[in-house]
């Protein structure tokens, strides 16, 4: 399986930078298997933190190496998606034992039902009825060192 990060530079090493709260799935490194997906938030990152160049680290995973890992896997948005990242995205000391989650990205549209139904603006039911006829692109955050360890850096793509 191949896997991207977007970033505004390039990851040789990935690390788990603890400093990242309040992300969908909670501190860990994150990619996704879309390259538009990840393209897009090189280019963010790089324009958000005014430095480097929007970049996408390429990895390999064999998904075999996952058998011998904790992983949580969301189909969809479904409600236990939204009560996850609704757990990370309000819980400073969040945390739990997985070593990989995956699952649906909250994109900006899906971040503004998130937010509202966090706000008790929409009930569970509203925000996933929202939610399902958006095509959210997919979003893996490795968790642990071991996890980690999983991903082969194979090219490096300057944007």
């Amino acid at each position: 399986m191949i896997l991207y990060h977007g970033s505004n530079i390039e990851v040789k090493n990935p690390q788990i930078l603890k400093s990242r709260k309040f992300l969908d799935f909670g501190v860990g490194f994150y990619l996704t298997s879309d390259y538009e997906q990840a393209k897009r938030w090189a280019v963010r990152t790089a324009d958000r933190r005014k430095s480097g160049r929007a970049t996408i680290s390429v990895y390999d995973v064999d998904e075999n190496d996952f058998k011998d890992l904790s992983v949580l896997t969301f189909e969809s948005a479904n409600k236990e998606w939204l009560r996850y990242i609704s757990y990370y995205r309000t819980d400073i000391s969040a945390n739990d034992l997985y070593d990989i989650v995956k699952g649906p990205v909250a994109n900006d549209q899906a971040i503004r039902t998130v937010n509202d139904y966090l706000k008790g603006r929409f009930t569970e039911d509203i925000a996933i009825q929202l939610l399902l006829p958006q095509k959210l692109k997919d979003q893996y955050a490795f968790k642990t060192e071991k996890a980690i360890c999983v991903l082969k850096l194979t090219e490096v793509k300057h944007l």
